[in-house]
């Protein structure tokens, strides 16, 4: 599949990195939703330069913690920030046909799934999500440790998609990790 090159993965996270610093002083966000840039993806098409897998949390907010406006990131949101075939397709989907060259798996500091995962035995469809956790923690009772953890159990899930090691061989897609402290604003890479 032919698609536009976007930034390079480096850009991508240097990028996201300088429009985090952006947000933790700012009061408002400045991304670009102007009409021009509605107009100009709707007539082009979208080209995001980062692919950003992000808890539900109504707290977290990707297009602002890095300061980006439409069609710059490609937002996958599910409680937790697990994976399954859906996230995953979604994943391969803008990696293989958008052209996108880094992916971020975004966990955030006193997550409620995690905490659920960790301290209760839900019941219904959310068992689904602190099962995977669960999977993901083991036995870890830090809240931190384990939101780390189950950024890098989501990564290993990516980075086990054929198509994803398709495009990390062919043209350099990274899968990264970060944590979003709902305190400070700032997102740190792991």
């Amino acid at each position: 599949m032919s698609h536009v090159k976007g930034i390079s993965a480096e850009d991508a996270i240097k990028k996201l990195i300088e429009g985090n610093s952006i947000y933790i002083e700012s009061k408002i966000s400045t991304g670009d939703i102007s009409h021009e840039k509605r107009k100009d993806t709707a007539v082009n098409g979208q080209h995001p330069y980062a692919i950003i897998i992000t808890c539900s949390d109504s707290r977290v907010i990707p297009e602002s913690i890095f300061n980006a406006g439409i069609g710059d990131l490609f937002v996958i949101r599910v409680a937790g920030n697990v994976m399954d075939d859906h996230q995953l397709g979604s994943v391969e989907y803008a990696a293989s046909h958008l052209g996108v060259e880094l992916i971020v798996v975004l966990g955030h500091t006193h997550c409620g799934a995690v905490d659920a995962a960790i301290n209760h035995d839900p019941e219904g469809y959310i068992k689904f999500i602190t099962d995977e956790i669960k999977t993901a923690i083991g036995d870890e009772k830090d809240g931190y440790k384990a939101c780390c953890m189950n950024v890098r159990h989501s990564i290993e899930i990516i980075e086990n998609s054929f198509e994803i090691q398709k495009e990390e061989n062919s043209r350099g897609l990274k899968v990264v990790g970060a944590v979003y402290d709902i305190e400070s604003g700032k997102a740190e890479f792991i």
